[in-house]
């Protein structure tokens, strides 16, 4: 477009054109988001996306680890409360997630996926807690306790719903996470962990590394710190099996990738929560 001339007759410059700033995927950890610590990332979907090393897997167990106490100790409803905030504001940024490849039917089963855990976390001890029948004067009451640092490896299909998937389950019943991100599809990955970010989710609960799975998965296995580690996500049943071999270190629980293929649109039932629950029996003598 031509530039008119101003009152003296001058001709003005025309305005720079402005620079559109890149965004670089960092690491999700402690409820911050720093670069890898090794300084290293890798080029996928056109984006700069951290590549996570040994060391941030330790620092996100760390995180992990600090975020137990209140975040067990929060009321069921409370993390119910959490959980349906993250629905909100994912619904409200459900158009950035189609912007990132991510199709809208998966969003909306993302959402709705938040929605159903949410309101499983006051009503998961009833089902699965209860009083024991037992020949004396005693009462025998089991009742659900989480787990406790949990690894998660994600699938890499459907990106978005099956990480969704995954997590939902193990911190709705009071564990912590330290989650792999798909290395092929990270950047829903590290968007969700912003969703996480403004969703009144304390920091430590959820904490989310990129990179090659193949390269941090065996430190998170064998982290002593860590209490249980889901192999959803592995794809290799070689690198699957050694997993689970370094998960014996400390007597971890694990859960096994899937033997045939997962339907994630379909009812999930309690399994995956019931899965990461360890339960607490208690005796107590009746009429006292």
């Amino acid at each position: 477009m031509a530039t008119s001339p101003t009152a003296s007759g001058a001709v003005p410059a025309p305005p720079p054109q402005r620079v559109a700033v890149r965004k670089t995927y960092k690491l999700f950890v402690g409820g911050k988001f720093p670069r890898s610590e090794s300084g290293r990332s890798y080029l996928v979907q056109d984006s700069n996306v951290a590549l996570a090393s040994r060391k941030d897997v330790r620092d996100a167990v760390v995180a992990a680890r600090a975020a137990v106490q209140g975040w067990t100790g929060a009321t069921a409803y409370n993390r119910g409360q959490i959980l349906y905030r993250v629905a909100e504001m994912l619904e409200g940024r459900r158009e950035q997630f189609v912007a990132l490849g991510v199709p809208a039917a998966e969003v909306d089963e993302a959402i709705d996926c938040w929605v159903w855990y949410a309101g499983w976390s006051d009503k998961i001890t009833q089902v699965y807690g209860g009083a024991n029948p037992v020949a004396g004067p005693y009462f025998n009451l089991s009742a659900p306790e989480p787990t406790g640092v949990v690894g998660v490896i994600a699938p890499g299909e459907p990106a978005l719903l099956g990480l969704v998937s995954v997590v939902a389950p193990a911190i709705v019943t009071g564990n912590t996470v330290v989650v792999l991100a798909s290395p092929e599809h990270p950047l829903a990955a590290i968007t969700l962990a912003e969703v996480l970010a403004t969703s009144d989710l304390p920091g430590g609960v959820v904490n989310l590394l990129t990179g090659r799975v193949a390269e941090t998965a065996p430190w998170l296995a064998s982290h002593m710190d860590v209490n249980a580690i889901d192999l959803t996500g592995v794809a290799d049943p070689a690198l699957a099996a050694d997993l689970e071999r370094a998960a014996v270190s400390n007597l971890k629980r694990v859960l096994r990738p899937p033997s045939t293929p997962v339907g994630w649109t379909a009812d999930p039932g309690i399994k995956r929560m019931t899965a990461l629950l360890e339960t607490k029996t208690v005796w107590h003598p009746t009429g006292v």
